[in-house]
């Protein structure tokens, strides 16, 4: 069970708790309150089944996105993905920053970097993928973590990316003990990318708080890349 869905059940045992302290001084019959207890757990149960905790996702993205801390992590996440794969020479075609334009654009999270061509996925299908892919692509999945914790001293997300790596050393039916590894040297480089373009990152950022085209963005990189004489 997903995290997101144990924050929902949470939420919702709390709320039916407080409805039964509370039901007596709102005069709330026990009738009503059996009621409202069935309907939060059917909504629940029918998100999790029947649209694998999208809504969830959804409303726990719609409330947090009240937080600016919290939307200021996202765009830094995404944009830590965005540049590290430009630099690495991988083609991205779409960005999302939130869970519903997320859920519009038909992939699953709160947000996230799609890239063109996922060339891994086809390598891995014919057994035929080089040292460098798996190089270039993690460290792009580690990104996103590396550029929270540049900013923030530690990272909120990531759990996806993560799972992409994991998922990765399975199908190439690589020892597992060697995940950790991979994560911290990914991460590295991926910082070491980020912190020698931060003019680039910077313009970045703002480009895609505001929603700017991907070949827009691209161009911006491309434009303090040159000036920095990369």
């Amino acid at each position: 069970m997903s995290p997101i869905t144990l924050n929902i059940i949470a939420i919702s045992v709390f709320s039916v708790t407080m409805l039964i302290l509370l039901g007596p001084l709102l005069s709330i019959s026990p009738e009503g309150l059996a009621t409202v207890t069935a309907a939060l757990l059917g909504l629940v149960s029918l998100d999790q089944l029947g649209w694998q905790g999208r809504g969830g996702t959804l409303l726990v993205d719609w409330l947090s996105q009240r937080s600016p801390d919290y939307c200021d992590r996202i765009i830094r996440h995404e944009a830590g993905h965005f540049l590290t794969a430009y630099m690495l020479g991988i083609p991205i075609d779409n960005y999302t920053l939130t869970a519903w334009e997320t859920l519009k654009v038909g992939v699953g999270g709160n947000g996230g970097v799609i890239f063109k061509t996922d060339d891994i996925d086809q390598a891995v299908e014919v057994g035929k993928i080089s040292q460098q892919q798996i190089d270039r692509y993690c460290t792009v999945w580690m990104a996103g973590i590396a550029a929270e914790e540049l900013t923030y001293g530690s990272a909120q997300g990531g759990r996806d990316d993560r799972l992409k790596l994991n998922l990765l050393w399975q199908q190439i039916n690589r020892p597992l003990a060697e995940v950790p590894l991979k994560q911290r040297w990914s991460m590295l480089q991926a910082k070491t990318l980020i912190e020698k373009q931060p003019d680039a990152y910077g313009a970045l950022i703002d480009a895609m708080a505001e929603r700017r085209p991907v070949e827009e963005c691209c161009e911006l990189i491309e434009q303090h890349l040159q000036s920095a004489g990369v």
